[in-house]
């Protein structure tokens, strides 16, 4: 093994700094910006390669090197050396594990360009951080121990590099100090690695073989690789083109954030550029409304621009006064983007609950914010493998491909065109939690084939002919809570009254429309999703629909609930303890799911999510069903017809 040496920092300080600070701060705002990663499996050296940068383009403080040789010492992982990945991983429990576990972001600066550098974790369980750190990168560094080579981490983050749309791919094939630089060890993980990379459609990319903590082809070409005759990593990150200037040349796209209103003579529509250029007298399109206009001016803080492109936050006047709201999107008016509100899409799960078909999430694209429904997986990615394997739902970290539909036509791009358009997050509407990330593909056929109907008889009009006004009254409680027993006596009850009734009971509707579905939690929602979609069309009618269902989730309860005019959706919730519920076991379903016979009962081995402020709580130690049934109609009767 040839002697090898840190090497010293090449770069140096601009002399301009000196001579003329104005200047000189002048020429470094208008240096252009990279944003990268650096991703791969754990200890291939991602926190050492990013510190090592830092080190090297001087963007260290002398008090930040002392603590730094003193932490090294103390909790460092290369004896009496400096350890370079302790200026990154600033976790406690990081530092103590030696891994990086949240996504860390980084600035520095060369006298050639500006980086914003993140540093993501390798573990699996922390892959819904390195999607994060991905989601705005230029370019992905994917780096391998040259000891162990290929890893099954190494294949998922290429995976979701490309499926998020990093164009620019560096294979650092990292530690090879301690492969005695043999060119042999390089060449055979390229190999391996070329060949991943094709499977799953990188084209092209840049492989070089380096020592973050030696420093070898970091900024300068190593003597110890004589047989590498490519670019240090450095020059290839000062040098590689960025995507704001590929963005530049596309059409202009604009989603808007903000309608500027601060006086009566003055309405702006203000977003950061998404792709393009404009200039005022340009044709522009609003999407979805397909009004056009033109550009009267391009505001900003300082003055009027001439000409503005993509990276640019900008407010545009419209010549015209046009509708024009935040989550709209400007576009060029001869080649806009698509209007559509149902896709195919790939779907990151980030998220410990598995993710569940039908539920409705809040989903987050561009600036506006929508209600997505997503279907079961038409497969999910193997990233090993590359095969598509049949799946119902999909699990922390899994990758999978599904259709989605949203609650209305949104503009949008496929994500490979355009990740403002195409690009979004799913929110639990509980929780508001994040839950997934996603990339749009495509939009579905049908969703340009199937449009609404218009009819002459109205909602309206059904419920004027019976004389009431339409209610979805939802039994919600626990099995043996006497749901069905109460719904039945409700509706006996409104019929003697005369009103209009139909009563939709759970085991009912599983022995036919919902036949196909088990007890899963999965099959749970789309259980509910149908009978919302058949009680909605029932009120439509004009009739008082009574459900009975246990409906343990709060989510899909307040699905239905969104699905009605507000007012409508009248939530009863059947309080009955479980060990109540449990005594009386009229069915023997406790039973056997005690005995481990039944699975995915609610309240032994499936969760009952208890309504928080149901319109009507019945409290069954206190009520018997006739009582119950009593208060629910006297309660319909004063609400819907305060006249009789």
């Amino acid at each position: 093994m040839s002697e090898t040496l840190t090497p010293e920092p090449i770069y140096q300080t601009d002399a301009l700094i000196a001579a003329d600070i104005d200047a000189y701060l002048d020429v470094h705002q208008h240096k252009t910006m990279l944003r990268f990663i650096t991703c791969g499996s754990v200890d291939d050296g991602k926190s050492t390669l990013i510190g090592r940068l830092l080190y090297d383009s001087k963007m260290i403080f002398e008090d930040q090197l002392a603590a730094l040789e003193a932490d090294s010492k103390r909790v460092g992982t290369q004896g009496q050396e400096i350890d370079f990945a302790l200026l990154v991983d600033g976790l406690a429990a990081e530092r103590e594990q030696g891994i990086t576990i949240d996504v860390a972001y980084r600035f520095f600066a060369t006298e050639k360009r500006k980086f914003i550098v993140a540093d993501t974790p390798g573990h699996e369980q922390y892959t819904r951080n390195m999607v994060t750190g991905a989601s705005t990168a230029d370019l992905a560094i994917i780096l391998i121990d040259a000891r162990k080579g290929v890893l099954t981490q190494t294949r998922r983050h290429s995976f979701l590099a490309h499926q998020i749309g990093i164009r620019n791919i560096v294979l650092a094939v990292n530690k090879m100090d301690l492969v005695d630089y043999d060119q042999a060890v390089f060449d055979g993980i390229l190999k391996d690695y070329t060949e991943f990379a094709r499977s799953i459609g990188i084209s092209s990319f840049v492989a070089m073989p380096i020592s973050g903590f030696k420093g070898d082809n970091i900024t300068g070409l190593s003597a110890n690789t004589p047989w590498y005759s490519g670019p240090s990593l450095m020059q290839h990150l000062e040098t590689v083109e960025v995507d704001a200037t590929i963005d530049a040349r596309k059409p202009f796209r604009m989603a808007v954030q903000w309608v500027n209103r601060p006086n009566l003579d003055f309405r702006g529509f203000s977003g950061l550029i998404a792709s393009g250029s404009i200039r005022p007298g340009d044709a522009v399109r609003i999407l979805p409304s397909g009004k056009t206009s033109t550009v009267k001016r391009i505001v900003t803080l300082g003055a009027d621009l001439d000409h503005a492109i993509a990276g640019q936050s900008v407010t545009l006047t419209l010549a015209d006064e046009v509708d024009c709201s935040r989550g709209d999107v400007i576009a060029s008016a001869d080649s806009p983007p698509q209007v559509a509100d149902q896709f195919e899409a790939t779907i990151v799960w980030m998220d410990e609950a598995e993710m569940l078909p039908g539920r409705p999430y809040w989903m987050k694209i561009g600036a506006q914010t929508v209600t997505a429904t997503v279907q079961q997986p038409k497969y999910q990615v193997n990233v090993n493998t590359m095969e598509q394997l049949a799946a119902r739902t999909l699990d922390l970290n899994a990758i999978g491909v599904a259709n989605l539909s949203t609650d209305r036509p949104i503009p949008f791009e496929a994500y490979a065109d355009n990740r403002d358009l195409g690009g979004f997050i799913l929110i639990d509407k509980m929780t508001n939690a994040t839950v997934a990330a996603g990339m749009l593909h495509f939009s579905l056929r049908r969703a340009d084939n199937i449009h609404w109907q218009a009819v002459d008889i109205t909602r309206e009009a059904h419920a004027a002919q019976k004389g009431q006004s339409p209610k979805l009254l939802w039994f919600t409680g626990l099995s043996g809570s006497g749901k069905s027993t109460i719904a039945n006596i409700v509706e006996k009850k409104l019929h003697a009254l005369g009103r209009h009734t139909f009563l939709l009971d759970g085991d009912n509707v599983r022995h036919g429309l919902n036949k196909d579905l088990g007890f899963t939690d999965a099959d749970r929602v789309e259980n509910i999703r149908r009978v919302g979609e058949v009680a909605k069309l029932m009120t439509d009618a004009g009739l008082i629909v009574i459900t009975a269902f246990i409906s343990p989730f709060r989510s899909e309860r307040e699905m239905v609930r969104q699905m009605l005019p507000v007012g409508e959706f009248v939530e009863v919730h059947i309080d009955t303890s479980l060990a109540e519920a449990e005594k009386r076991d009229v069915k023997g379903l406790y039973a056997k799911a005690r005995a481990g016979q039944l699975k995915n009962f609610t309240g032994i081995d499936s969760p009952y999510e208890v309504p928080e402020k149901p319109e009507i709580r019945i409290d069954t130690s206190k009520l018997d069903a006739e009582a119950a049934a009593d208060l629910i109609v006297e309660r319909v009767i004063g609400i819907w017809s305060p006249d009789l």
